[in-house]
């Protein structure tokens, strides 16, 4: 991936990775997706681990990709490992931070699965599920802003300003598969017509 750098990790430094990415998952609420501001700055301001590049071209990676939703935590582990020396600390890299993302949030399930099912019906478990829903929505707007102005500027990358903004709006007010608007994206940057710089 573009924007690759040499860092040293320590094995406290991965045991930081692993703590970091077992609470980022107990807070996911609505995907980890949500919380990709936070996962940024910890692993590109605090830490310096990758750069603003690796971050986005990991989660548009995973997000074209067949497959779960959280493929780009894999992705950012893996970025971590080989800009740490290599595809062994890559792959080592890839199953702390799945297994510290997926690890609490499943056990965290299978304890109130069933007491959240038998529970559905009181009014205290539809009102914490309504006063979810815009946390959730404000927080995919942040993650969204996130990759938007990364690497970018407003002058200068008009073009990409104005792809967003017309997918937007295509997503909103039309009924065009979302695949096409991802194909369109693609060609436009394969073909060098939209792209960073």
């Amino acid at each position: 991936m573009s924007g690759a750098i040499s860092i040293s990790m320590s094995l406290s430094d991965w045991w930081v990775l692993l703590q970091n990415f077992m609470i980022f998952s107990i807070v996911a609420v609505g995907g980890p997706l949500v919380l990709l501001p936070e996962m940024r700055r910890f692993l590109v301001v605090d830490h310096g681990w990758l750069t603003d590049d690796q971050v986005s071209a990991s989660v548009v990676i995973a997000q074209a990709s067949p497959g779960p939703n959280l493929l780009f935590i894999a992705l950012f582990g893996w970025n971590v490992g080989l800009n740490a020396g290599g595809v062994w600390l890559a792959l080592f890299g890839a199953v702390v931070c799945m297994v510290g993302s997926l690890l609490p949030s499943c056990a965290l399930i299978y304890a109130t699965a069933h007491w959240v099912h038998r529970n559905s019906h009181r009014s205290f478990v539809k009102a914490f599920k309504q006063g979810m829903s815009p946390v959730v929505v404000s927080l995919l707007i942040c993650s969204g802003w996130t990759l938007a102005t990364a690497g970018t500027s407003l002058l200068h990358d008009w073009p990409l300003w104005l792809v967003s903004i017309i997918t937007t709006a295509l997503v909103l007010w039309s009924r065009l598969h979302m695949f096409w608007l991802l194909a369109a994206g693609g060609l436009l940057g394969a073909t060098g017509l939209l792209s960073f710089g």
